[in-house]
């Protein structure tokens, strides 16, 4: 995946409702244009003018599943690669562009069975990102060399790190993928590779592999939102016509299942894990086919709620986790489905194994009721319309069902398939793929902890990486590329004009408030039959004591837990069977109850939300598991260097004696002490329409949600609440670096920076504006051009101002490989050293360019409307506010980039925080200039167990 990023995109598409005849039900189907160029590629055209933008995907069917052993992680190496330069974009010309455009940045990810590409752009863009694809799929392999190949190889090693190696349980899917699936199935191997096979990797390998599978009659082009097809198709005919198709026929792959010829027990001491694990796995059948729409039912119903049979088995009776989980993975080839619990410290899985069973027994007696497949079902509508907010989500699902079914409008039978799901096809599925079927379960317990596994467990065959300073192969990925372009009928190198600039368009806020001071700010958005609404209550972890931390936390999470009048179970089927959903969470700052439903039920929901908010249950027994589960939490992060950099980092920043340094979850010995009272005591307190605030965007006028709140506002009763002010400490006056031992770490954790801004002063945007070229700008960033384009040394980095209502932090954050911690640190320090003298009109014009023309995508979903009313609400900002901020952008000269970084982000006034292995590490970061590195723990630590 290109960007740490991942989006999961319901299955949507712009829809048309038409009655059938046979039944009063609407039948929904897909507005959508599609055609065939003579090269073979599919391009295939939707219209939605809800917002002036467009999102472009390219889907290529190739994923790990068309690899061959040995030279594995070629499809995902690629999806790298094609962001790198193009015969006529030029080098880093994609990201450059997609920066001047406004685009939401290049993306993409792989899959076992495809790689796609996609971004969303300002429409009058459309023509360039027409240009741009192109020029991946017909201009692009002979700017690759060996030094491009070497970089890109290190980064995609460092992503693996970052998301495998460096991570509790990284290895499991690994494991579970080896013995699953025989030797010779495409899905043996993870869609990463294997690092040996990346480093063997020639130039040669890579070349052959694009002449194959990178051919027109092997993709499908999507092009989504506000565009004209006529004049999209003329476009496209231009740019792509010329490509040739590909000159092998490429077959369909055989559907074939995993084969699990005997039940086999694994296990694997993980360095990172502080409690113990269990994954069962069984196959079952691919994407599309009958069965995988009731076994995404049966996943569903056996873990998801209080009602849930593993749930009830368990977490209520057996006490040994605070969840289960169960999803089904269909993939093109073949499927499976995988139960995983996380138990408690110390429980044997055996324990644990025997309560699935048990679940499992529970199930095969009971069966479902049809009420529960129907509230299941009812989720499913919501979910449905959740996705039609974005353009991106629905060209991905065009691009998929094209790639794999040839029928862009398969939504309609897609759909059908989910809702036609039986009780009877629930129990069969379960009958025929996992009672009694023989399966795979994995044991990941924490060092010296085998005896935790399954009893009969072989050792899991892992390969953990070594990593040793001065290993890695030198490269200079700057030598630019010397080929013979690839001929054209026209200029290629001549970027497209801009088409016509789209108007910003501010959506129209309203604002009300309640008698009992209840404050209301809303939008009105009728492009879907949703209604999306936050009430927000000022406090949060601010209220707690110091020797109660962790208490807002507990109290938010036990109003999730029943109400007066309802159990929890009740209450979680009486939120599904609207098909909405409503939760509590907590914060620094606040107390959020969030809820999404159809608009046709959001009086049920908000009277559900009310009942919640007023009636709260304050049940004993789930006070207790919520305490369990939190303290099992904190065990694992103390084991996770992101979480440990997190909360290390904090304490730096603002001080042991300010409570904006505290883990929000408290610690392990403060939530052992906090009773049920003291979670009744924070509610009568501070829980106040007083210091409250409801936010509300989606298919609802202002009227009737005003008139909806008569019986909050008589029954919510005010009460003064007064929020402690901690003060964020000065910037420091000279720089110190601290570390942090996490033996045998594959990466290091850094964390760099110092006291900045409140998002209220005066600086905040202005400052935010001087950080897009140095790391606010993704891959149009120096910190991400240098230390990930150029050295390879990290997957990601960025930097930001993270400011609210009171002072936070100017941070640079990455996880860059061990072995060149010094060296990421020499550059950061490099970079900004020399940021201030060295920013040019160049950058300044990308910078405004991105920052006007970003605008007008700015609005477009619903979760972006609801941060626009937060800003809004939160720090007294007009409703208009972002044409404020094109003003600070539009008026901002070189002179003031240059007063802002020198304020701002001078290195020699910083925390450098580094978590990672001190064993190697900690005595080479005294050559970073800033004096002896601080040890924060003890070296070399042994595990706790």
């Amino acid at each position: 995946m290109k960007k740490i990023l991942l989006v999961f995109l319901a299955t949507t598409c712009l829809l048309s409702c038409k009655k059938s005849s046979e039944e009063n039900t609407p039948e929904l189907s897909i507005n959508y244009k599609k055609i065939e160029l003579e090269n073979g590629l599919d391009v295939v055209f939707h219209v939605d003018k809800s917002d002036p933008v467009v999102a472009v995907e390219l889907m290529v069917h190739v994923g790990s599943a068309r690899e061959v052993e040995g030279r594995t992680g070629f499809a995902h190496l690629f999806e790298h690669l094609l962001f790198l330069e193009s015969e006529n974009l030029g080098k880093g010309g994609l990201d450059k562009m997609s920066a001047r455009i406004g685009g939401s940045g290049a993306n993409g990810s792989t899959s076992r069975d495809r790689t796609n590409y996609l971004q969303t752009v300002p429409k009058d863009g459309l023509e360039k990102m027409i240009w741009a694809e192109a020029d991946k799929l017909g201009y692009f392999i002979n700017t690759v060399t060996d030094p491009v190949l070497a970089k890109e190889k290190q980064v995609v090693k460092n992503e693996k790190r970052q998301s495998i190696d460096n991570r509790p349980y990284g290895h499991n899917q690994y494991v579970i993928g080896k013995n699953l699936y025989p030797k010779d199935h495409p899905y043996n191997w993870q869609v990463i590779g294997s690092l040996e096979d990346l480093q063997n990797a020639t130039l040669q390998d890579v070349k052959d592999f694009y002449k194959k599978w990178y051919v027109p009659n092997n993709a499908t082009l999507v092009l989504s939102g506000d565009i004209d097809i006529a004049q999209a198709t003329e476009w496209v005919h231009k740019y792509f016509d010329e490509i040739p198709k590909g000159k092998e026929e490429i077959p369909a792959l055989t559907k074939r299942p995993g084969i699990v010829k005997e039940t086999k027990f694994l296990y694997y001491e993980d360095n990172f894990a502080r409690v113990p694990q269990l994954t069962m796995v069984w196959p079952t059948v691919e994407q599309y086919n009958p069965d995988s729409y009731a076994l995404d039912v049966l996943s569903q119903y056996l873990t998801d709620g209080k009602s849930a049979p593993l749930n009830q088995v368990l977490v209520d009776d057996l006490k040994l986790t605070s969840r289960t989980g169960m999803y089904s993975r269909n993939s093109e080839l073949a499927g499976e489905i995988q139960i995983s619990i996380r138990a408690f410290n110390n429980v044997k899985l055996d324990d644990v194994k025997a309560g699935v069973e048990k679940g499992l027994a529970q199930f095969e007696t009971e069966g479902i009721s049809e009420k529960d497949l129907n509230r299941i079902k009812a989720g499913q509508e919501t979910n449905f319309y959740a996705g039609l907010s974005s353009v991106l989500g629905k060209g991905t699902n065009l691009a998929s069902y094209n790639t794999y079914l040839g029928n862009p409008g398969f939504v309609t039978e897609d759909i059908k398939r989910t809702l036609s799901v039986t009780t009877a096809d629930v129990m069969r599925v379960y009958n025929a793929y996992i009672k009694n079927k023989n399966y795979i379960a994995t044991s990941f317990v924490p060092k010296s902890n085998a005896e935790l596994a399954l009893t009969n467990s072989e050792l899991a065959d892992v390969v953990e990486e070594k990593i040793v300073t001065g290993a890695e192969e030198n490269f200079d990925a700057k030598i630019a590329a010397t080929y013979e372009k690839t001929p054209s009928t026209f200029d290629r190198s001549v970027e497209p004009n801009y088409g016509e600039t789209p108007s910003l368009a501010v959506p129209k806020v309203y604002e009300s408030s309640l008698e009992n001071g209840l404050k209301i700010f809303g939008i009105e958005n009728d492009e879907v039959p949703l209604v999306q609404f936050n009430i927000t209550i000022d406090g949060g972890q601010l209220l707690e004591s110091m020797d109660k931390l962790g208490v807002a936390n507990l109290t938010a999470d036990l109003l999730n837990k029943g109400t007066k009048n309802k159990s929890v179970k009740e209450l979680e089927e009486a939120i599904q069977e609207l098909g909405a959903s409503i939760y509590v969470y907590s914060d620094v700052e606040n107390i959020t109850l969030s809820g999404t439903t159809l608009a046709k039920n959001y009086d049920k929901t908000l009277a559900l939300a009310q009942e919640i908010l007023l009636e709260p249950r304050f049940d004993e027994n789930e006070f207790d598991l919520l305490k369990k589960a939190t303290i099992a939490n904190l065990r694992q992060q103390e084991a996770s260097p992101n979480s440990v950099a997190r909360n290390a980092y904090n304490e730096l920043i603002y001080g042991k004696d300010n409570i904006r340094s505290k883990n929000i979850l408290g610690t392990t010995t403060s939530v052992e002490t906090i009773s049920l009272e003291d979670l009744k005591n924070y509610y009568n307190k501070y829980i106040s329409p007083s210091v409250a605030k409801m936010l509300v965007v989606g298919d609802i006028s202002k009227e009737k949600v005003i008139a909806s709140l008569e019986t909050l506002n008589t029954n919510w009763k005010a009460k003064e609440v007064t929020i402690p002010t901690y003060i964020t400490p000065e910037t420091p006056t000279k720089p110190t670096v601290y570390f942090y031992d996490i033996p045998n770490a594959k990466q290091s954790v850094i964390q760099f920076g110092t006291p900045a801004l409140a998002a209220t002063d005066k600086d905040f945007y202005a400052a935010s504006v001087m950080n897009y070229i140095l790391g606010g700008g993704g891959f149009a960033s120096r910190l991400t051009q240098e230390l990930r384009e150029g050295k390879g040394y990290t997957y990601g980095i960025g930097s930001r101002f993270s400011g609210t209502k009171a002072k936070g932090a100017f941070t640079i954050s990455s996880s860059v490989r061990t072995n060149v911690t010094l060296e990421s640190a020499l550059l950061v320090k490099q970079i900004l050293e020399e940021y201030p003298t060295t920013f040019s009109d160049k950058d300044l014009e990308t910078t405004k360019s991105f920052l006007i023309k970003s605008n007008a995508r700015a609005f477009e979903t619903s979760r972006a409307k609801l941060n626009m009313l937060s800003n809004i609400s939160n720090y007294g900002w007009s409703a208009d506010y972002v044409k404020d901020q094109e003003n600070t952008v539009n008026n901002m000269t070189k002179e003031q980039i240059t007063a802002l970084a020198n304020k701002y982000v001078n290195p020699n006034k910083m925390i450098w925080l580094v978590v990672g292995d001190a064993e190697t590490q900690l005595e080479r970061m005294k050559e970073l200039g800033y004096g002896e590195p601080i040890l924060l723990n003890k070296r070399a630590e042994k595990i706790k167990n």
